[in-house]
């Protein structure tokens, strides 16, 4: 019987086209897609959590898949992040199997892109918002991609369940222009320039 079930799937579309500034040609997107999955430790405490992470790997692909199509494919995507909302009967750790689930998951939906995939976790009951940090895909001192996107969805996580989401976007902040490494700068070469 498989460690993972899932009760429902959300996913979320954000198009910006201004933050008061010049209206883009093009907007940017954000979507984020949030699977609500029964936690098979809620209300006990279990030594080996691996089995767990290796099963929702098959999960952190299928989000995946979502969202480079709905942003128009993996040549699109620019920046991307991740995070987990553990139900009360859980605890953090159990949000924690998601760093390697998904973040392999996207790296692999995205031509195993070089930078570290930015990642937040928490405890909290249904309809908690979490802050999912964004970075760019290749390199992590690329300023102008560092941002934010938000996950919530009104009946999860319930108490016995993880709310575990993954989240991409087709560019950074909207009007940015504070300096650092420019997108068109990037070496690639180890995940930070």
């Amino acid at each position: 019987m498989s460690l993972v079930n899932v009760r429902k799937i959300k996913l979320d579309i954000e198009e910006v086209w201004h933050e008061g500034g010049a209206r883009l040609q093009e907007p940017l997107k954000v979507a984020v897609a949030t699977a609500i999955v029964a936690n098979p430790y809620a209300g006990r405490y279990e030594s080996d959590l691996l089995p767990f992470m290796a099963e929702l790997r098959a999960l952190g692909a299928t989000l995946s898949a979502q969202l480079v199509d709905q942003l128009g494919g993996a040549a699109q995507v620019q920046a991307y992040g991740k995070g987990a909302i553990v139900g009360e009967d859980g605890e953090l750790e159990h949000g924690a199997v998601w760093h390697e689930a998904g973040g392999w998951a996207m790296r692999e939906a995205l031509g195993n892109p070089k930078a570290m995939v930015p990642s937040a976790k928490t405890i909290g009951g249904a309809g908690t918002r979490l802050m999912i940090p964004l970075g760019h895909i290749q390199a992590s001192y690329v300023r102008s991609h560092y941002g934010t996107c938000e996950t919530t969805v009104w009946d999860g996580p319930r108490r016995n369940e993880i709310a575990f989401a993954l989240a991409m976007a087709t560019g950074g902040r909207v009007h940015a222009r504070l300096g650092g490494l420019a997108a068109c700068e990037i070496k690639g070469l180890d995940g930070l320039r």
